[in-house]
């Protein structure tokens, strides 16, 4: 073989090693690209992940300070449940001290007892404290009212209606503390 068919060879098959490399290297920056937009698209999906696990647990601290700030508040508003309801008694006295009183002659006592009276219920009713309605009259309501007693009733119009009422209810917020006690007609 000459020189020159040697060199001519040899420069078939640098280019071709050329081409080829050329072609290698195209792929490898193809390769390098998809790969890259795979870790764009994998990085993408790990923070979404994230996002959603944050906004999960923000979501159910939430809800947890919402549950315990109610509870709180209910805890507030029935914290003095039992001082109230030992001093129902007391109101009761009371009125019966009022009825009594009503009937002397002594004016003076019984606007003493009464400021006292008042004072209390006040107190209470700041409280949370308030009367059950109930009436001579009202339909009668197992719910609400606790019978002590059903009587024949007197005429047909309190047929199943509270004939007298024997102790007040009250209830503190929106629960009943004690039921009024009442007498029904039959």
């Amino acid at each position: 073989m000459s020189k020159k068919a040697k060199a001519e060879e040899m420069d078939g098959i640098v280019s071709e090693e050329n081409i080829s490399a050329e072609e290698n290297g195209q792929d490898q920056e193809i390769n390098s690209e998809k790969n890259a937009l795979t870790e764009e698209e994998i990085l993408r999906e790990d923070l979404a992940k994230e996002k959603d696990k944050f906004l999960r647990l923000f979501a159910e601290f939430e809800n947890y300070k919402k549950r315990t700030s109610k509870e709180r508040m209910d805890l507030f508003k029935t914290a003095g449940q039992e001082v109230i309801v030992s001093l129902l008694p007391v109101i009761d006295d009371f009125d019966r001290a009022l009825k009594e009183l009503a009937k002397s002659d002594d004016t003076e006592m019984f606007k003493g007892v009464e400021l006292i009276s008042t004072k209390l219920r006040e107190t209470l009713k700041s409280k949370g404290l308030e009367e059950v309605a109930v009436e001579q009259g009202d339909t009668f309501d197992a719910e609400v009212h606790d019978a002590i007693t059903q009587i024949a009733a007197p005429n047909k119009k309190l047929k199943g209606k509270i004939i007298d009422v024997i102790e007040k209810g009250y209830k503190l917020g929106d629960r009943i503390i004690r039921h009024p006690k009442v007498v029904y007609g039959n």
